[in-house]
C-alpha cells in the first residue's frame, strides 16, 4: 500500500468472512477517487463478493480490474444493476455526484457505499434522507480516517471500555499532501469537491461525533482559505472549525493541503482524545522521525504512560459489520442517523465558514 498518496490509501487486513459465497453480491461503479479500491478491499476481506466493476474511463476501469481480476467490466451502471444477485453499490465518484448516483441505487432497491464525503448540499441530504426513509436501504460512508486506521479502531475499543472516562475534547489533525500535477480537473473546482471542510474535513467530524458518543452537534466556528495556491482560485488549502456537542463535549480540528514532500507519508494525520480519566493520542500513519509505521497508540491514565503499536493487531471491523448490515437490515456498522448528523455538519461548516486571506 502506498503511504505517499491519501488518494491510493488502501490497506488490506486479514480475510474475516462475515458471509458465506455469493452471499453479498455488489459492484464498483464510479472509480473516480483511488479511495475505491480500499472501499473494496474491506468488502471482500469481509466475504462480499465482488462482480462488477464499471468507470466511463477505459483506463480508469482497466488499472481497477488489473487489482480487482474477479470482477467484471460492465458496459454500463444499468448493465450493473440488472443484475438481480446485486445487493450493494460501493462508488467513489466526484464529491458532488455522490448523492445523485446514490439516490440511482437506492431507487434500484439496493444499499449503497460511498466515498467521503456523503454528499456536498443540504438539498443533497434532504433528498437522500427521504429515498431512505422510502425504500428502506442503507446510505454508508467510507470514513476511511476511522475505520480503516487500526489506531482509530483500537481506541474507540478504549474509549468503549471507559480507559480515559468520559471523551470531553476531540483534536484532529488531518494534513494531507496536495499532488498537484496529478489531481484531476475536478480537485480545483469548488462545486464539484464540495470545499475543504466538507470533503477532507469529514472524516474529522465523523470522529468526532464517534469518539464523544454524540448525536447532534452544532458549528461554533468554521474558516476556510486559500493560502498558498493562488493559481487555482476555487482550491481551499486550509481549513478549520470548532464543534460543540448536544452532550456537552467540544472538539476541533484542522485540515490541509501543506504536507512538505520530506515526510514518509501522505500526512501526519493525528487524533487526540480528552477524557475525564486521561487521554489517548493517535500518530495514524507514522511517528515522525522515530518511525515510519504507522498506528501508534499513547494512552496516559491514572496508572502511567503506555505506548501500544497496533498495525496488524486490531483489524477492520467495520466491514464484516456493514456486510451482516446489508443482509440483516441491521445498523451495527454505522447508525443512519449518524451518518446523516456527520454529512449535515460538514455542509453547515463549509457554509458558514469565514473566508482568510
Amino acid at each position: 500500500m502506498s503511504k505517499t498518496s491519501g488518494s491510493e490509501y488502501a490497506p488490506r487486513g486479514r480475510p474475516a468472512p462475515a458471509c458465506g459465497p455469493g452471499e453479498l453480491v455488489f459492484a464498483a461503479v464510479g472509480l473516480d477517487h483511488g479511495h475505491i479500491n480500499g472501499m473494496c478491499n474491506g468488502l471482500t476481506e469481509a466475504g462480499a463478493e465482488l462482480r462488477w466493476a464499471y468507470d466511463p474511463d477505459p483506463a480508469r476501469l482497466s488499472a481497477f480490474l488489473d487489482r480487482h481480476p474477479g470482477a467484471r467490466a460492465a458496459r454500463s451502471p444499468a448493465e450493473v444493476l440488472d443484475d438481480p444477485d446485486l445487493g450493494l453499490v460501493a462508488s467513489a465518484r466526484v464529491p458532488a455526484d455522490h448523492a445523485p448516483f446514490g439516490l440511482e441505487v437506492l431507487a434500484s432497491g439496493r444499499d449503497y457505499f460511498t466515498d467521503k464525503p456523503a454528499l456536498t448540499t443540504l438539498e443533497q441530504l434532504e433528498a437522500v434522507q427521504a429515498a431512505c426513509a422510502a425504500t428502506g436501504r442503507r446510505y454508508a460512508v467510507y470514513f476511511s480516517e476511522r475505520v480503516h486506521v487500526e489506531s482509530a479502531v483500537y481506541a474507540g475499543e478504549l474509549v468503549a471500555a471507559g480507559a480515559i472516562g468520559r471523551v470531553v475534547h476531540v483534536l484532529g489533525l488531518g494534513p494531507h499532501r496536495p499532488d498537484l500535477a496529478s489531481r484531476p480537473p475536478w480537485f480545483f473546482q469548488r462545486e464539484r469537491y464540495g470545499g475543504i471542510l466538507c470533503d477532507i474535513g469529514s472524516h474529522q467530524v465523523e470522529q468526532f461525533l464517534h469518539f464523544t458518543g454524540n448525536e447532534t452537534a452544532d458549528v461554533a466556528t468554521s474558516r476556510v482559505a486559500n493560502f498558498a495556491h493562488k493559481q487555482h482560485p476555487e482550491l481551499e488549502d486550509f481549513g478549520d472549525c470548532t464543534l460543540a456537542g448536544s452532550n456537552g463535549a467540544a472538539g476541533y480540528f484542522r485540515v490541509d493541503w501543506f504536507t512538505p514532500p520530506g515526510l514518509g507519508a501522505w500526512g501526519d494525520g493525528r487524533t487526540v482524545l480528552v477524557g475525564t480519566h486521561g487521554y489517548i493520542e493517535l500518530r495514524k500513519y507514522l511517528d515522525v522521525a522515530r518511525s515510519p509505521e504507522g498506528d501508534h497508540v499513547y494512552l496516559v491514565d491514572d496508572r502511567g504512560e503506555h505506548h501500544t503499536a497496533v498495525a496488524g493487531q486490531v483489524g477492520y471491523p467495520f466491514f464484516g459489520q456493514l456486510v451482516r448490515d446489508c443482509l440483516d437490515r441491521t445498523e451495527t456498522s454505522m447508525t443512519q442517523a449518524h451518518i446523516f448528523e456527520a454529512a449535515r455538519l460538514c455542509v453547515v461548516a463549509q457554509d458558514r465558514a469565514a473566508r482568510l486571506e
